[in-house]
């Protein structure tokens, strides 16, 4: 795997305007909110993002729940930064959960709520990852991870995908991680499958296409999908792959 696929930070400055407005993306932010199920009257909840980018999450997350804590955990410099400027009354942190905590990286969050979005797919050891972001959570807290399923394409490879998971591979993982598994799905047939499947025919050309500014091809993609993706099966058949787990605490 390339250096240049596991620089965010420049990751960032190459893709963020695209990635935010992308229809997969938006389509994966309603499906998380949907799958967390946050009681807005609840003052307690204390939401976890594990690789919360540039904050958007956290943006919706927190102007829909004024009530709640937020934290945020970045690998990426520049993604920690605008994630602050973004969304003030939030905590965001970089850090690496591949490795060691550093001295002030754990404190009791105690997270009711946590959210790990297209994050697994980027990591050789996603078990670790995992289990140092349990550091963070409290008891039963509610875990939601969605991943990319189906083939990997070229921009895939580009942005450092090193797998892809099936429903039963994501089930496997959490569940010998420590997690109790309540639910995994198959989302998004047939309008993100065939979202897909043309991303790949793109090929490298959609490197170029979703660099920096959006092209014309991406901006009218991105208004026809929107619609579609409103037409998304959750349970079956479907390339995007999600489970809903439940944290217990250490033993």
């Amino acid at each position: 795997m390339s250096t240049r696929a596991d620089d965010w930070d420049q990751h960032w400055l190459d893709f963020s305007a695209v990635s935010e407005s992308a229809p997969a993306t938006k389509y994966r932010r309603h499906l998380a909110f949907q799958l967390l199920d946050v009681d807005a009257n609840d003052p307690t909840v204390r939401m976890l993002e594990i690789g919360s980018g540039t904050g958007k999450f956290a943006e919706d997350f927190c102007a829909r729940y004024r009530q709640s804590k937020f934290l945020g955990i970045e690998l990426s410099r520049m993604g920690v930064e605008m994630s602050l400027r973004r969304v003030p009354s939030a905590r965001f942190i970089k850090r690496d959960l591949l490795l060691p905590s550093e001295p002030g990286q754990v404190f009791d969050f105690q997270a009711t709520h946590a959210l790990c979005s297209e994050v697994l797919e980027h990591v050789d050891e996603p078990d670790v990852l995992l289990r140092n972001a349990m550091a963070y959570m409290g008891p039963n807290c509610k875990f939601v991870v969605t991943v990319p399923g189906g083939h990997r394409n070229k921009f895939d490879e580009y942005v450092g995908h090193r797998r892809h998971f099936t429903p039963e591979h994501l089930k496997e993982l959490l569940t010998d991680t420590g997690f109790d598994v309540k639910c995994v799905y198959a989302a998004g047939f047939p309008f993100f499958n065939l979202y897909r499947l043309l991303t790949t025919l793109r090929g490298k050309k959609l490197i170029q296409e979703v660099s920096g500014t959006p092209s014309s091809i991406v901006r009218i993609g991105t208004l026809v999908f929107d619609v579609l993706f409103r037409f998304n099966l959750l349970q079956k058949w479907g390339w995007q792959t999600l489970a809903v787990a439940r944290y217990h605490g250490r033993s």
